[in-house]
């Protein structure tokens, strides 16, 4: 297997870099409270990945676009004020992504996450200023339809040679829009979604969590 990691390297955040689970599961609650609707569905970690509408809609089995509407709005309203606080990095990867600085990659961010809530917790976070570039789904008007989308963003704005880049993700959704855009997937088994083994998408690593970066750093450092 090829250990060598692409100079550019994109990261989703939720589930990847970020452990959001807290604070959608306390703001989606928030959510259905105010809205007084039960909530069947408690259990996120199986939801994070889609577009909140998106999670709100499968975990409270709601299709009425008025009742989703309102749902997304008091779900922003408890999120944008102190869901977002309760997000942290996954351990681990602070240091890692400042190696991945220092030994010369360049960083990058795409996510459906809205982009000032990813700022804010990002820098909160104290990492913002590691990465180059942060795309979100509404960093674009109109916004961005996926991740392929916003991969090949990232991908015209710094002319970058796709064979030489890298996504890491959690789910699905991250492994397909890599292969989309013809770029290598690193999956984080840490996160919400999954890739089996065996998945017709191919996955050049598979890392349990973001310690696993280190010894590919390492060799980095004694080939340089």
């Amino acid at each position: 297997m090829n250990t060598h990691l692409p100079q550019n390297i994109l990261f989703d955040l939720d589930g990847t870099l970020l452990d959001s689970l807290p604070g959608i599961e306390f703001s989606a609650q928030a959510a259905f409270d105010a809205c007084c609707l039960p909530l069947p569905n408690s259990d996120f970690r199986a939801l994070i990945g889609p577009p909140i509408r998106t999670i709100l809609s499968r975990a409270g089995s709601v299709v009425d676009a008025s009742t989703l509407d309102a749902l997304e709005l008091a779900f922003r309203a408890s999120y944008d004020s102190e869901g977002w606080r309760r997000t942290v990095c996954f351990p681990d990867a602070k240091q890692v992504l400042r190696i991945m600085r220092e030994q010369g990659h360049r960083l990058f961010v795409v996510s459906n996450k809205p982009r000032t809530i990813s700022l804010k917790i990002l820098e909160s976070n104290s990492i913002l200023a590691l990465f180059e570039l942060i795309v979100t789904r509404d960093s674009s008007v109109p916004a961005y339809p996926g991740k392929a989308a916003m991969i090949e963003a990232v991908i015209k704005s710094y002319k970058l040679a796709s064979e030489d880049c890298l996504l890491v993700g959690d789910t699905m959704e991250d492994a397909e829009a890599a292969y989309a855009t013809g770029i290598a997937f690193a999956y984080m088994k840490h996160g919400y979604g999954d890739v089996p083994e065996g998945a017709a998408i191919p996955v050049a690593f598979r890392f349990d969590g973001f310690s696993q970066f280190l010894p590919r750093l390492a060799e980095e450092c004694v080939h340089d």
